[in-house]
């Protein structure tokens, strides 16, 4: 593929991202209007990470599909678009495992970040106060789950009513 294709193709990329970001903004805040006029309970803290990852994550995976598409198989580009794509649902598949694990030592909600690029992993939990004794036994938790070790965690407690 020439260069000049490669710039197109990334080009139009950064522009499907920017028009996503306006689209995301846009309808978050109508959505939002929206709920409030209604009178609904507004979303919580976790309802949103999640609903933004979940966006966020959309987007990179638009992104890497119209890479491996746009190479042929064999190719380094190719390669390292499906690789960055496996390694993103792995990510997602570990996230989900940690935070129904979690859930199941007793908290009422969690959202667990995972870096790609970092080997930092961010748990927020919703609690008012951590204890000692319940970071150790979500620390084990990813020993046991993950073979993560305490190190690389990263402890964020939220506190928001049920």
């Amino acid at each position: 593929m020439s260069n000049t294709k490669k710039i197109a193709l990334m080009s139009t990329l950064v522009l499907l991202l920017a028009v996503t970001a306006i689209f995301n903004f846009v309808l978050a805040g109508t959505q939002s209007a929206d709920v409030s006029a209604e009178g609904s309970a507004p979303v919580n803290y976790f309802t949103t990470y999640r609903a933004e990852r979940s966006s966020t994550r959309s987007e990179e995976f638009v992104q890497l599909d119209s890479i491996i598409s746009a190479y042929a198989p064999g190719t380094a580009e190719h390669t390292q678009a499906v690789q960055e794509k496996q390694k993103m649902i792995d990510i997602m598949e570990q996230e989900l495992l940690m935070e129904s694990v979690i859930k199941r030592l007793g908290f009422s909600d969690v959202a667990v970040a995972i870096g790609s690029t970092s080997d930092n992993i961010n748990i927020f939990v919703n609690t008012d106060e951590l204890t000692d004794e319940a970071m150790f036994k979500i620390r084990g938790a990813f020993e046991r789950e993950l073979n993560v070790r305490n190190g690389s965690i990263i402890f964020m407690p939220v506190y928001v009513e049920s």
